[in-house]
């Protein structure tokens, strides 16, 4: 009892509140001022007239210095390494460019020494509450950690002006796991007689390799020409269709998310299109191919025009289509929307850009291939698991929870989000000037 009591004393209290401030009538003595360097310092100020609710917050001006970084930084000590924390903050800004790099809150993890016992935790992801902003993160303090600093800046931002309410820090729980069951399928008919039997023997594929426990089923692009000696003309169907209604019944009966690749006809207009069906077998939604190699656009096929990303009972769920990774933006934009799981039907592809992709965002990318290998890689480009049968499938338990850290720099994921410059022009392809 004594021995429990004590474990009790030294464990963190989970939930408590270390700061909660608004209101800001007056220049808050355990907040500071901090740049790196006197040239760079911002106009740091507590504005009375503008504020969520009560009267003033914390301002930070960019003061016409392209230099100008930094702003309020407040102290928190009394932490443990492991320990779970949950920062919460408001935002509103004016003429600033890039608020995803130029508006900068974060945790600078400190040691007994007063040294970085870890690479700072960035808040990445902004949610728009009327003409403020709302941030949100959860991060686990590194071994070593013994207090914090709780960083709220402008970065570069030469006329920019942002103001800061509504500020809080608690110790949370450590969060669950989001473990995910996927499996992927390779196979590929080589006779067919159309869509019909193709889809028919694609769900016997499934039925023979997938595991019953599985939560994601991929399969390849174009399931309903391959093999056929069909044209894209031949198979292409409305969303919904007759495909993506056999594919419902095997999702429904397996409580299982399904995603491949068929062809779209939509008035005139054929598309090459991934569908994602839910565990109750409704269409979750489709995307359509974006950049489409010179060879789909002579046999017919039009390009699609955006990225889109879907919830999912366990996170965001992206997709891609086979000349997809031959590009970074793909990836790229599904990840700026928080997908954690990219699911990429693919023909053929190149093997090293695929595990690019998966590195450079931070994200688990799942491939179903013909002449492209089928597999499961994770966010540091590991494969997981290979299906190397026709007829196989690779399946593997994911945990998107997990972080992945790189030695020097740290979390790639949220500090790729917090560094990505928008806002410098990327030249035109091909115009030369």
């Amino acid at each position: 009892m004594r021995l429990a009591l004590l474990f009790s004393l030294l464990l963190p209290a989970y939930g408590e509140v270390l700061f909660r401030q608004s209101a800001f009538e007056a220049a808050p003595p355990d907040w500071s001022a901090w740049s790196h360097r006197p040239e760079s310092m911002p106009r740091t100020f507590v504005d009375t007239q503008v504020s969520r609710g009560g009267r003033g917050s914390l301002a930070v001006n960019g003061q016409s210095n392209v230099a100008a970084y930094g702003g309020w930084r407040k102290h928190v000590t009394g932490l443990q390494g492991g320990e779970w924390l949950r920062l919460r903050a408001f935002y509103k800004a004016e003429s600033v460019a890039a608020e995803n790099w130029q508006i900068v809150a974060r945790l600078d993890w400190q040691n007994a020494a007063g040294k970085r016992s870890g690479e700072p935790a960035y808040v990445p992801w902004t949610q728009p509450q009327g003409e403020w902003s709302a941030l949100q993160s959860e991060a686990q303090a590194p071994a070593g950690t013994a207090s914090v600093y709780v960083e709220l800046f402008l970065a570069n931002a030469p006329q920019g002006t942002v103001w800061w309410d509504d500020i809080s820090l608690e110790r949370i729980p450590a969060p669950p796991a989001r473990k995910v069951n996927v499996a992927t399928v390779n196979f590929r008919p080589q006779t067919s007689t159309g869509r019909e039997e193709n889809i028919q023997l694609f769900l016997a594929a499934i039925a023979k390799s997938v595991p019953a426990n599985a939560d994601v089923i991929l399969l390849p692009e174009g399931i309903t020409v391959v093999g056929t000696g069909k044209s894209y003309q031949d198979v292409a169907e409305p969303i919904p269709g007759p495909t993506t209604r056999a594919l419902s019944e095997v999702a429904k009966a397996r409580k299982a998310y399904i995603a491949a690749g068929i062809y779209e006809q939509e008035g005139h207009v054929l598309y090459n299109t991934a569908v994602l069906l839910d565990r109750q077998g409704e269409l979750v939604g489709k995307y359509r191919k974006v950049y489409l190699p010179r060879e789909e656009v002579e046999k017919g096929l039009t390009p699609g025009t955006h990225y889109p990303v879907f919830p999912t009972d366990f996170g965001k769920v992206g997709l891609m289509i086979c000349y997809d990774v031959f590009f970074a933006e793909p990836a790229r934009a599904l990840a700026n929307q928080g997908a954690d799981m990219i699911l990429m039907p693919i023909w053929g592809g190149d093997e090293n850009l695929a595990k690019a992709r998966a590195i450079e965002n931070g994200v688990f990318l799942v491939t179903s291939g013909y002449n492209h290998p089928t597999y499961i890689m994770d966010p540091g480009g590991e494969r997981l698991s290979q299906a190397r049968e026709i007829g196989s499938a690779a399946t593997a338990t994911i945990d998107l929870a997990k972080p992945y850290n790189w030695q020097w720099l740290g979390e790639m994921r949220t500090r790729r989000l917090k560094e990505l410059r928008v806002d410098v022009a990327v030249p035109t392809p091909g115009l030369l000037r």
